[in-house]
């Protein structure tokens, strides 16, 4: 039986967290401001877990359950991606960028680069 209560456990709490975290607190929503300009929030979201129980000891015919479960969850913020003019740029939050922030500051350069090489290649050539 403890496997059950066990499991309804984890159950319920995975089923919280996942209430809690979900692609929109990643990539959040986009937000326009009167010039224009849209700013999409990117946040870097960890958590960790712990679940666990075990049957009690009884002198009577009844099973007795002891669990617990516990969840940290922490969400911060990284950049946001600005879209402006058809202009893609990213703004980092940290003060110290790691290697993955750098990559991720090269996407919107990239993309310019692909999507302009891509009209310059769809452009009749004049003689």
């Amino acid at each position: 039986m403890a496997n059950k209560n066990v499991e309804g456990l984890m159950g319920v709490s995975v089923d919280k967290i996942r209430g809690m975290v979900d692609a929109d607190t990643v990539v959040g929503t986009p937000i326009t401001l009167e010039d224009g300009t849209t700013l999409i929030p990117v946040s870097k979201i960890s958590y960790g877990f712990a679940s666990g129980g075990s049957d009690l000891p009884s002198k009577s015919n009844v099973e007795l359950f002891g669990g617990g479960a516990g969840a940290g969850i922490n969400i911060t913020p990284v950049a946001f991606i600005t879209i402006k003019d058809g202009s893609i740029n990213i703004l980092p939050i940290s003060d110290k960028p790691s290697s993955a922030d750098r990559v991720v500051s090269m996407v919107p350069e990239m993309m310019d680069k692909f999507f302009n090489k891509k009209k310059k290649d769809e452009t009749p050539n004049e003689a």
